[in-house]
C-alpha cells in the first residue's frame, strides 16, 4: 500500500529544522509522494531546489490569492515561466479568499483567472484554494473554461452542493486532516458523496492536522490517518482508497511520473 499527500507545503520555514526527518516519516508511513505546492513567487526557487533534490517531491507553480500581489503582466509572465519548469505538474494554488481579504476584491478574481488561462496554455491542472467565495470561485471557472486544464478543490470544505457542481466541471475534489474534526459533519458527507475516481486526500501541511494529531504541526506521513477516517467513512479497506486516490493523482497530474522510488518503498516494507 503506498499513499500520496496532493497538497503540502513542506517547503515552508516550519520545517527547517527538521526537514530530513519529516521526509524520512513520510515514507515510514507508506507516503511515497508529495506535491509541494507554491504560494507565491519569491519562494518559488528553494521549493524548486528542494523538490529537484528528491525524485519522489513534485512542484506546483502560482500565487495564493491572499499573497502581495506583483504587476498583472509581471505576474502572468512569471506564472507562464515557472510553470514551464519540468518539475512542475500543476498551476497553483489559485484562486479566491475572501475571508482574508476585504475591499475591492477584482485584483483577486483577475488573478485568479490569468491562472486558469495558463494552465490551459500549458496543459497542466489547477490547484483551486477557494475560502467563503465558492459561488465566484466557480462562476470563474466555468467562464474562463477552466475544464480544459482540469485540476482540484484542494482542502474541500464546502457542501455536497458545491462538490456537484466541481464535479460537473471535470475536477476533482482534495480532502485534508479537517474531515477528522468532530465537528465536520458536512466534508464527511462530501467524503462519502465524491466518486471514488474523483477524490484525492492532502495535508496541507504545515497546517489543519489531523486527528490524532491534531494540535501539532502537521506534515506528510500524517496523511494516513485522514486516509484512514475516509475509508472507515465510505466502508471500504484503506488499502483499497489508498489505491484509488494514488491513481486519481498520477491521472490528474499528467507530469507526476511514478519510479523506482516507489517500488524501494514497497520492497523495504514487504508490501
Amino acid at each position: 500500500m503506498i499513499l500520496v499527500d496532493s497538497h503540502c507545503h513542506i517547503d515552508f520555514n516550519e520545517f527547517d529544522v527538521d526537514r530530513n526527518e519529516v521526509l524520512k516519516r513520510t515514507v515510514e508511513n507508506k507516503v511515497a509522494y508529495c506535491l509541494v505546492v507554491s504560494v507565491e513567487a519569491s519562494s518559488f526557487e528553494s521549493l524548486l531546489l528542494l523538490v529537484k533534490s528528491r525524485s519522489y517531491l513534485f512542484a506546483s507553480a502560482g500565487i495564493h490569492p491572499n499573497s502581495v500581489s506583483m504587476d498583472s503582466e509581471r505576474e502572468r509572465q512569471w506564472v507562464s515561466e515557472a510553470g514551464s519548469e519540468g518539475e512542475v505538474v500543476a498551476i497553483g494554488e489559485t484562486g479566491l479568499d475572501y475571508f482574508r481579504s476585504e475591499g475591492d476584491l477584482n485584483w483577486q478574481r483577475d488573478r485568479f483567472r490569468m491562472h486558469v488561462q495558463v494552465a490551459r496554455e500549458l496543459n497542466k491542472p489547477l490547484i483551486i484554494h477557494t475560502r467563503s467565495a465558492a459561488e465566484d470561485t466557480l462562476h470563474v471557472l466555468r467562464e474562463e473554461t477552466a475544464r480544459e486544464a482540469g485540476g482540484v478543490m484542494h482542502c474541500f470544505t464546502e457542501d455536497i452542493t458545491v462538490a456537484r457542481a466541481a464535479l460537473e466541471l471535470g475536477f476533482y475534489i482534495s480532502l485534508s486532516g479537517i474531515v477528522t474534526f468532530k465537528n465536520a459533519t458536512a466534508i464527511q458527507a462530501v467524503a462519502k458523496y465524491v466518486p471514488e475516481d474523483r477524490l484525492l486526500i492532502e495535508t496541507d501541511s504545515p497546517y489543519l492536522t489531523p486527528v490524532p494529531h491534531r494540535g501539532k504541526r502537521n506534515e506528510p506521513g500524517y496523511v494516513y490517518h485522514t486516509a484512514v477516517f475516509i475509508s472507515e467513512l465510505r466502508g471500504v479497506e484503506v488499502a483499497h482508497l489508498a489505491d484509488v486516490t494514488t491513481r486519481n493523482f498520477f491521472n490528474l497530474f499528467r507530469g507526476a511520473k511514478r519510479d523506482l522510488h516507489e517500488e524501494t518503498l514497497l520492497a523495504a516494507r514487504g508490501t
